[in-house]
This record gives C-alpha cells, sequence and structure tokens, in this order.
C-alpha cells in the first residue's frame, strides 16, 4: 500500500490535513480526522470484498482518505468540501508515483470524491461505496451532540450495520 503513505505523507495532504484537524478541535458535531476516513475505507473495503466487486484495496483507501480533505476550505471559504477535495485530491493523485493508479482509477477517486455527498442513480461502483461507507461510519445513534447536529434526518445513521 505505497500509494496510500504517498498520499498521507504528501505536503499537501499534510497542509490540509493539519488544518483540518486545527479547525475541528473541540468540535462536539462529527470530525473528518483519521479515524473517520479509515472508517470510511475498512467498511468501502468489506463491502467490495462481500458484494464481489473488485474494486482495488488501494483504490477504495485512497478514495477514503481523500474524500474529505478539502474540509478546511469549506470552514474557511464556504467552498463546498467534495469539490475542494477534489481539487485537491486531482493534485496529490498527479504527483504521487505514477504507476500507482492508472488514469481510469484516478477518474474513479475523482468521481467517488466529487459524489460522496448525494445519492444519485447514476453513480459509478465506487462512487456509491464510498457514498454509503462514509454515511455507515457516521454513530449517529450514538452521539452525544444529535439534538445538535442540523443533518438532515434521512442522512444520519440510526442504526448499527453489521
Amino acid at each position: 500500500m505505497k500509494a496510500i503513505e504517498e498520499i498521507r505523507n504528501h505536503p499537501l495532504y499534510v497542509e490540509y490535513y493539519q488544518k483540518i484537524e486545527q479547525e475541528e478541535k473541540g468540535r462536539i458535531f462529527c470530525c473528518h480526522q483519521m479515524g473517520h476516513l479509515l472508517d470510511v475505507a475498512r467498511i468501502a473495503y468489506i463491502e467490495n470484498l462481500e458484494q464481489k466487486l473488485d474494486i482495488r484495496k488501494e483504490v477504495i483507501y485512497a478514495a477514503a482518505l481523500l474524500h474529505d480533505i478539502g474540509k478546511y476550505r469549506q470552514y474557511a471559504k464556504g467552498i463546498p468540501h467534495e469539490k475542494a477535495s477534489a481539487e485537491i485530491a486531482e493534485v496529490i493523485l498527479r504527483e504521487i508515483a505514477e504507476d500507482a493508479f492508472s488514469e481510469t482509477e484516478k477518474a474513479s477517486i475523482l468521481r467517488a470524491i466529487l459524489g460522496h455527498r448525494r445519492l444519485r442513480e447514476d453513480m459509478e461502483t465506487l462512487e456509491r461505496l464510498i457514498y454509503t461507507s462514509d454515511k455507515q461510519s457516521r454513530n449517529c445513534f450514538d452521539c452525544k451532540a444529535q439534538k445538535e447536529c442540523d443533518w438532515d434526518a434521512d442522512k444520519k445513521n440510526f442504526h448499527l450495520c453489521v
């Protein structure tokens, strides 16, 4: 999983990850740090195996690690984080090892990042996988800030998914 370490250690990733971490200090709502990113990756990978989707593990982990990396731009400038994340991810994917991902895989990762917030009929497989895993990773059923949260009820995860 050399490519995943290259993403995680890329200077742009480190910069935005730290900005998100700083911005979310003391936040009572869901955060967008490594615990969440790895939960999304692991849930998506399990679903990939169970559904026999045959998506490479590295592709799933790359999409999961990158899907919220633009969250700081949303906090600071009001830019939807899926768009900011895709912009940042495109730079990172272009700059890591040339053989890490095919052009088709890179395009799929970027589509998954852009599409991870809204369910659509025509979603690609990885896009749907990241969307559902992102929602399943949130433990709204056990959240102490549930009453203060302004997420729509249909976005919240009130069930333990097994």
